[in-house]
């Protein structure tokens, strides 16, 4: 089977948005919900409060052990949504940055919003992923 996540792009809308507007998933797929990754260490703590930069390191590499367990990457995933705790756009766009340097060339939808606040003492960032991987 081909890979199950068609990206595409809709071209009567802006191509300024860095990602598909659409995705869609083959037939005979498995989808993968994960819950909100978080700046959480192997001992559960908030990793490097006030930093928006580390925070979205730590929660890509834990979205990707994640997605891991359940026989996914970040390759698989059909949408994303990445949550930071800020009024400040900059706080936003630096957190993309690193969301989608970790996703690379696979620029599946994402949704980019700023929260008042996130579950866990001192966290700035959350990211939530659908992955599709073949059925078999």
């Amino acid at each position: 089977m081909s890979h199950p996540v068609r990206l595409l792009p809709v071209p009567a809308l802006a191509d300024v948005a860095p990602y598909a507007y659409l995705a869609t998933v083959e037939p005979g797929t498995r989808l993968v919900f994960t819950a909100g990754a978080c700046p959480l260490d192997a001992e559960g703590r908030t990793v490097a409060p006030g930093d928006h930069e580390a925070q979205a390191r730590q929660v890509m590499a834990n979205l990707k052990t994640a997605l891991a367990a359940a026989g996914a990457t970040l390759s698989d995933v059909v949408k994303s949504t990445v949550y930071v705790a800020s009024t400040r756009q900059e706080d936003l766009v630096t957190v993309w940055e690193v969301v989608r340097a970790a996703f690379g060339d696979h620029d599946a939808p994402s949704t980019l919003l700023g929260v008042t606040v996130l579950g866990y003492r001192d966290q700035l960032v959350e990211v939530e992923a659908i992955a599709a991987v073949p059925a078999s």
